[in-house]
This record gives structure tokens, sequence and C-alpha cells, in this order.
């Protein structure tokens, strides 16, 4: 029997996502409300000086931000979207992209920014692929991160090992994550994530791997190379120099990191506040060390049209000065995020004065965008239990591969 609180939570997910909806927005008196959803509210300062920007010159528009934590904000988007409703510009992510875009629940972005010769040129490149499906861009970018090395100077200085630079390589953690480890004092040289974005995507990459192939038809998790970056990774924690996946799952990385527990840690560019919050001055990042090649995973968000908005053309303007380049500005002043506007990387390297942020943007060089396809999710549930039972020590490399490798692509031809 379905209990009274789960009927009272579908009454309360219909009220909210019916305040969001797009389908009655003028009022009597000709004055529209535009419905703005994302889910950090950490952002909010910066979101509001660009919507002032914009009701400034549209006085009869009234922008709503409806701000829902990450964990119901797929379900609620969907559902309303799915239902014609639904906020009229939202935050879009990697992974759900593709099926919004597929499905039509967001517009193509292509017309309006011919008809206002728009130059996408000014966004990093690696986002623009990101958010384009069938030669047209979908999503406005608004802010990234890639993936660098963030060590603990202290732990280098007291071990006595030169900090790390953009020649490591992945001999380099091991070596030097041998020398930084300290049993006794259950210190760690290097944490080997076994997560994905943070982890070995990038160690994929740069064994000269791939996850995914540009038709996005066709995984790669099976191929030597990324076998090398999944055992490189398991070797690390077999060694002691990293913890062990089911310590990482105890505590996580960035704990045992920010509490002066490991010396290094890939991690992407948006912890920085956070971990110089931790750390301190003891803090440093370097570039990520290479294999065969360098290589970071680039992914980041950005602003979407409700595809059943009564009010595109408005939406479209306030969607200009949400990614433009004042927004651009305020995202690197907050020190939140790299800009996904490039002149703005300048502001957000300065935003912490003691550490090398530029390390994240030079990387953007050579950066690789997130991994997607249309069912991205259902492909990356079986990647993430597969590859947690390898790293737990539960089934063979070749077994966890193998399995993602025949679930992925058979997804992928689903796609067709």
């Amino acid at each position: 029997m379905r209990k009274p609180y789960s009927i009272l939570l579908c009454v309360c997910l219909l009220l909210i996502m019916t305040a969001c909806s797009s389908s009655n927005q003028s009022s009597a008196d000709g004055r529209v409300t535009l419905e703005v959803a994302l889910w950090d509210q950490n952002i909010s300062e910066v979101v509001d000086k660009s919507i002032d920007l914009f009701e400034k010159e549209h006085p009869n528009v009234k922008v709503n931000v409806t701000y829902i934590p990450f964990g119901e904000y797929w379900a609620k988007l969907r559902t309303s979207a799915m239902g014609g409703s639904g906020p009229d510009i939202f935050w879009m992510n990697g992974p759900n992209f593709y099926q919004y875009a597929s499905k039509g629940l967001i517009k193509d972005l292509q017309p309006f920014i011919e008809k206002d010769q728009l130059d996408t040129s000014v966004y990093t490149p690696a986002l623009v692929e990101l958010y384009t499906y069938e030669d047209d861009l979908y999503g406005m970018p608004y802010f990234l991160d890639s993936v660098g090395l963030f060590y603990n100077k202290k732990l280098f200085d007291e071990a006595g090992v030169p900090y790390p630079n953009e020649t490591w390589t992945w001999a380099d953690i091991e070596e030097a994550g041998m020398k930084l480890t300290d049993k006794n004092k259950k210190v760690f040289g290097y944490i080997a994530r076994f997560d994905n974005q943070q982890g070995y995507y990038n160690l994929i990459h740069q064994a000269g791997g791939f996850i995914i192939n540009e038709k996005k038809t066709k995984s790669g998790f099976s191929t030597p190379e990324s076998k090398d970056a999944l055992l490189f990774t398991k070797k690390l924690m077999d060694k002691g120099i990293s913890p062990s996946a089911k310590t990482q799952i105890e505590t996580k990385a960035d704990q045992i990191f920010g509490s002066g527990k490991a010396a290094m840690v890939p991690a992407i560019s948006v912890i920085a506040p956070t971990y110089k919050e931790m750390l301190g001055d003891d803090l440093g990042v370097a570039p990520l060390p290479k294999g065969k090649q360098k290589a970071t995973i680039v992914h980041g968000l950005s602003w979407a049209m409700n595809g059943k908005t009564k009010h595109e053309e408005l939406a479209w303007e306030l969607m200009k000065k949400l990614s433009g380049e004042k927004a651009g500005k305020y995202m690197g002043e907050s020190g939140f995020s790299i800009p996904a506007y490039q002149e703005a990387e300048t502001i957000w390297i300065e935003s912490i004065p003691s550490l090398d942020l530029k390390v994240f943007t030079d990387s953007l060089a050579f950066g690789v965008p997130y991994p997607v396809s249309e069912n991205t999710q259902k492909w990356q549930d079986t990647e993430v239990k597969e590859f947690k039972n390898y790293f737990l020590g539960k089934t063979s490399i070749d077994e966890a591969a193998e399995k993602v490798q025949k679930e992925m692509d058979k997804i992928l031809e689903s796609e067709k």
C-alpha cells in the first residue's frame, strides 16, 4: 500500500513544477515572468547580477529563479519538460544533454545564434563541442572545469621530494608516491581515484585510448590502452601508495587530502577554493602527469532553453545575458569556476593569487570533452558498477572491461 507521505510528496512535486511552468507566464497587464532553474545556490549572487542587467533592459519582464537540489533536479525537470511545462531556461550538464536534445526537450539555439550573428568562438571549444547536437549548438556555455594535480607542499618538503611540474609522467607519480608514503603516519603519497571524471577517464586518454568514439557508436573500455589506465590505478592501490577503493568509499578522497593524509590528488578545478580553505599556503597545483600523451577531461555546464517555452525571444535575450561577456566576468570574480567565456579566464586565475590556477586554463589546450551519448547514464551505471568491483578485487580487469564494453556497445547500438 502506498504510504500517505508518498502521496503528499507527489502532490508537492506537482505543485513545485507547476509553479515553474512556462505555460501561463503573462499577467493581465502584459507583464511577463520567465522561470529559471538550477541546482547550486552558491552561484546565486553571480546569476542575479546577470538577471539584473536583463531586467533593467526589459522592465516588463520578471525573472524567477528556483534552486532545486541536484538529487531531485533531473527527475523534476524531466517530468515537467515531458509534460510540456517547466522552467523557460535551466542548467544542462553533459550526461543528460543528448537525451534532452534528441527528444526535443530543449531548443536548437543555432537559428537564434545565426540571426544575431553571435560569435561562439569566444567560448571554450571543448564546451561548445560538448553541447553540440547534429552540428547545432543546443546549450550556451556557462562555466567549466578541468582536472589538475593538487599537492601538499608541506608533505613534499618533509620528504625532500621536488614539487610536481609539467614534465611529470606516470612513472613520476609512482616514484614520488613511494617516497611520500608514510605508513607509520598513515599518509599516502597519492590518491588513485577510482571515479571516472577525476580519475581513470583522464588516464585512458593519456594512455592513447578513448571512452567513446567520435561517432558515438562504440566503446573503448576493452582496448589495451584503457586496461593500462585501469591497471595503473589499481597498482598504486595495491602498492599502498594510494588508499584502497574500500578506504575511499569509507572516507572521501577530498577529505583524505584536505586533512593532510595524502600528498597528491587529481581533482577538478572547482574544488580549488575548498582545498585552499583546508590547507592554506601548503596547497599547490600542477598539470596532470602524462602517459603516452597529455590529456585532461573537460566538463562544464550550459544554459538550455525549454523546447516548449512560450517566450522564446525573451528567453533567448536572457540566455545571452547569462552567458555573455559580463556574465563571464562575474563568474571569474567569484572564483567559483572557470568561465566558459574565454576572455574572462584571467579574472578567475587571479581569484586565488597564491595558487597557480593557470594550470587549469593552460590544460584546456589538450582538454578532452566529457564523454556523452543519448543514454550516458545507462552505460555509466554499468561502467561504475563493474569497475568498482574490479577496484575492490572482486573481478579481473579483463572480465570487468569486457562486460562494460559489451553493455555499452549494446546501448550505443540502440541509439542509432
